[in-house]
C-alpha cells in the first residue's frame, strides 16, 4: 500500500474532520456492549469503555506512534534477499518527533490514537460481565502500546506487508484502508483470546454443556450504538483512505461504500433470521450492521457500491451462523459477539479487497496478512494476557459476578430505582 507524501489543504481540513468523527463509533461500540450486556453491570460496561480509550491514548502517546510512525520515517529494517524489509519504526517516545503542523504524519498520529482506543475496546464485548475493571485497563495498554502499533506500522507505516507490492510485485502491497484487519481484526482475535482466558459466564452453560440463552438488558441501547457506530465508522473509513489508500481518494464512494455495506449487512442478518426463526432477531441484526462497517474498511476506497454491498451482505450472513457455531461448537461465550463482528467480519473484509481487486496477486498478499493475524498477532495477544491473568487475575471472583459488576467493582447500580434481575442464581 502506498501513501500519500503530501495532502492538499483542503484533503488536510477534511482529513482531521474525519477523525474528529472517530469517537463515535467507539460510542457506539460502548453502547452495544452495555446493551448486550446484563443489567446489574451496564455502568461497568460504560466506564470500562471509557477507561480503556483512555489508557489506549496514553499508552498509544507514550510508545504506540514511536513503533508504528509514517511511510517515509526513521524505521528499522533488515535485510532479506538484498532487500530491507522495514519491520519497526523508530520515532522518539511520547509524540516528540510530530510536529502537528497538518502534515500526513501528524495526521496520522492522531488517526492512531483514536485507532488504538478503538481497537483495545473491542475485547470488552467478549469480556462483558465479568472481565475486571483494572484487568481490561492493563490489557488495553498492551494492545494499544504494542501489539497494535506493531501490526499497524507493517500495514500503515511503511512495514514489510506494505512493501509486498513492491518486492515480488503482489498488488499494491497488503490493501486495508480503513483497517479491516489493523484495527477491528486485531481487536477481534484480543476478544477471542479473553473468551478463552475468562471462560463462560456463569449459568451460560447447563450439565449437558448446552448454551443457555442470557438476553441483553436493552435492545434500544443496543440499536442506537448501531447509529452512533455508522457516523463514526464514515470518520474511520474516510481518514484511513486519504492518509493510507494513496491517491486518487474519493470521500464520497467511501461514505456510500460504508453506508450500503452495513446496510445490507443487517438487512442479510435480518432475512436469515426471519426464515430460521421465523422474526428477525434485533440483536443478531445490530452485530449484521456493524460487521458490515467492519468488513466495509479494507476496501472502502477501492471498490464500486455494488462490491460493498456483496461485502455487507457476506458479512452479515457469516455473522448469524458464526454466533451460534462459536456458541454451541465451540464453547465460547461472547456477549457482544465481537469475535464474529469483528475478527470474522475483518477477515472477511480482507480477503474481499484481494479477491475484488484487478490488480495482479492482491490476494496473496491480503492471505499474507490474514496469515500474520493468526499466526503472529493472535499467539502474541494471547501469551500477553495470558501472563497478564497469571499476576493480576482478571476474572471477578464467583460473588462478585452474582452481584454484579455495578455494585461489586463501582459500589452502585446504573439502575438504582429498579431490581436487578436474580436470574442467575444458578445451577453452579
Amino acid at each position: 500500500m502506498t501513501a500519500p507524501a503530501v495532502l492538499s489543504e483542503a484533503a488536510s481540513v477534511l482529513c482531521l474532520l474525519s477523525i474528529v468523527v472517530m469517537p463515535c463509533a467507539a460510542a457506539g461500540l460502548a453502547l452495544i456492549n452495555t446493551g448486550l450486556g446484563r443489567s446489574r453491570n451496564a455502568a461497568h460496561a460504560m466506564l470500562s469503555a471509557l477507561c480503556v480509550l483512555g489508557v489506549a491514548a496514553v499508552a498509544y502517546c507514550a510508545i504506540g506512534f514511536s513503533l508504528q510512525s509514517y511511510p517515509g520515517r526513521e524505521a528499522h529494517a533488515l535485510l532479506v534477499g538484498g532487500k530491507p524489509w522495514d519491520w519497526m519504526a523508530a520515532e522518539p517516545l511520547f509524540f516528540r518527533g510530530v510536529s502537528f503542523d497538518m502534515s500526513p504524519a501528524s495526521l496520522a498520529a492522531l488517526f492512531g490514537m483514536f485507532a488504538a482506543g478503538l481497537a483495545a475496546m473491542i475485547p470488552l464485548g467478549s469480556g462483558a460481565d465479568r472481565w475486571r475493571l483494572g484487568a481490561a485497563c492493563a490489557s488495553a495498554a498492551l494492545l494499544s502500546g504494542l501489539v497494535y502499533p506493531l501490526f499497524a506500522h507493517w500495514v500503515w507505516g511503511g512495514g514489510w506487508l506494505a512493501q509486498l507490492g513492491a518486492y515480488y510485485g503482489l498488488g499494491r502491497g497488503f490493501l486495508d484502508a480503513g483497517g479491516s484487519g489493523a484495527i477491528q481484526a486485531l481487536g477481534g482475535l484480543a476478544a477471542l483470546s479473553i473468551a478463552w482466558i475468562l471462560g463462560p459466564r456463569r449459568g451460560k452453560y447447563n450439565n449437558e454443556h448446552m448454551p443457555v440463552a442470557i438476553p441483553g438488558h436493552n435492545a434500544v441501547l443496543v440499536l442506537f450504538g448501531c447509529l452512533l457506530a455508522w457516523i463514526g465508522w464514515t470518520g474511520l473509513n474516510s481518514a484511513g483512505a486519504l492518509l493510507f489508500a494513496g491517491p486518487p481518494v474519493r470521500p464520497p464512494l467511501v461514505v456510500a461504500n460504508t453506508t450500503l455495506a452495513a446496510i445490507c449487512a443487517s438487512l442479510a442478518a435480518a432475512a436469515i433470521t426471519r426464515i430460521r426463526f421465523g422474526k428477525p432477531d434485533a440483536s443478531l441484526c445490530a452485530n449484521g450492521w456493524v460487521a458490515g462497517l467492519v468488513a466495509s474498511s479494507a476496501a472502502c476506497a477501492s471498490v464500486r457500491p455494488a462490491l460493498a454491498m456483496s461485502i455487507g451482505l457476506v458479512a452479515g450472513a457469516l455473522v448469524v451462523f458464526s454466533v451460534e457455531w462459536l456458541e454451541f461448537r465451540l464453547t465460547l461465550d461472547d456477549p457482544g459477539g465481537a469475535v464474529s463482528v469483528h475478527a470474522l467480519g475483518g477477515i472477511w473484509g480482507i480477503l474481499a479487497a484481494g479477491l475484488f481487486s484487478a490488480a495482479p496477486g492482491q490476494w496473496l498478499a491480503q492471505f499474507t496478512g490474514i496469515a500474520t493475524l493468526l499466526g503472529f498477532v493472535l499467539p502474541l495477544v494471547y501469551a500477553l494476557n495470558w501472563l497478564l491473568d497469571r499476576v493480576y487475575p482478571q476474572r471477578v471472583p464467583p460473588q462478585g459476578e452474582r452481584q454484579g459488576l455495578d455494585l461489586h467493582e463501582l459500589g452502585a447500580g446504573a439502575y438504582p430505582e429498579f431490581m436487578s434481575h436474580n436470574d442467575d442464581l444458578w445451577q453452579r
